[in-house]
């Protein structure tokens, strides 16, 4: 398993790719946004480790210019910033996790195990399509139209919005979707399920007058038409 780690704190990425290292990864280090950018698009990595705050190039920037090129790619970003608007912005930057610093280094490798996994379950996809009223999922391709219109979402705004469809008209809970999608077992996935669903019902309803993804507070989420 390969992984680029882009941080500018060099004992911190001594410390990662030491303990990734003992655990059978093999790790590039770049410590600026440049570096890093030019390893990312040069070569293959199983997972991508990017610090928000970066020289050169900011994390965000970079985490957008990597994902227009290789969209598949799984990208963790690690920061210090942990209000929701910054877990939101970098998730809207196509994050497909999101580690706040400090960390234990077992976390972060439980959470790169996850994103890979996920990674290669979508690669192996059946590529069918599918369809909830005007919502229109290619497995395949990768791609949503929702009324004819393409809507760009994250590799994992995707995995979300492909178990919602799968799952038409049930109440689906935070806890079933925190497992089934991140494979995250415990109280802070709560969090982590707010933000994605909060960004993709805005992809998806905002710009239609029948919204389809609702909350049930306190319950959980379910994909529906509106009566």
């Amino acid at each position: 398993m390969n992984v680029l780690v882009i941080e500018d704190e060099q004992k911190l990425c001594a410390s990662i790719k030491k303990v990734l290292e003992e655990n059978g990864y093999s790790v590039d280090i770049a410590y600026d946004g440049q570096i890093g950018e030019r390893l990312a698009l040069k070569r293959d990595y199983d997972v991508m480790i990017v610090d928000i705050i970066i020289p050169m190039i900011n994390g965000l920037e970079l985490c957008k210019r990597i994902k227009r090129t290789k969209p598949a790619a799984p990208i963790i970003m690690l920061t210090a910033l942990g209000t929701t608007e910054d877990k939101v912005t970098g998730l809207e930057a196509g994050a497909d996790d999101y580690l706040l610093k400090p960390f234990e280094f077992a976390e972060l490798i439980a959470r790169m195990r996850a994103v890979i996994r996920r990674s290669n379950i979508s690669l192996n996809a059946t590529g069918a399509v599918l369809q909830f009223e005007d919502l229109q999922l290619d497995a395949g391709k990768k791609v949503v139209f929702r009324g004819g219109k393409e809507i760009e979402l994250t590799a994992k705004e995707f995995q979300l919005l492909e178990y919602l469809v799968n799952n038409p008209g049930r109440l689906i809970s935070k806890a079933e979707l925190a497992t089934k999608v991140w494979d995250i077992r415990s109280d802070k996935s709560s969090n982590v399920v707010e933000v994605y669903l909060n960004i993709l019902r805005k992809k998806i309803d905002r710009d239609f007058e029948q919204k389809l993804i609702h909350n049930r507070k306190g319950l959980g989420y379910i994909l529906q038409k509106e009566t």
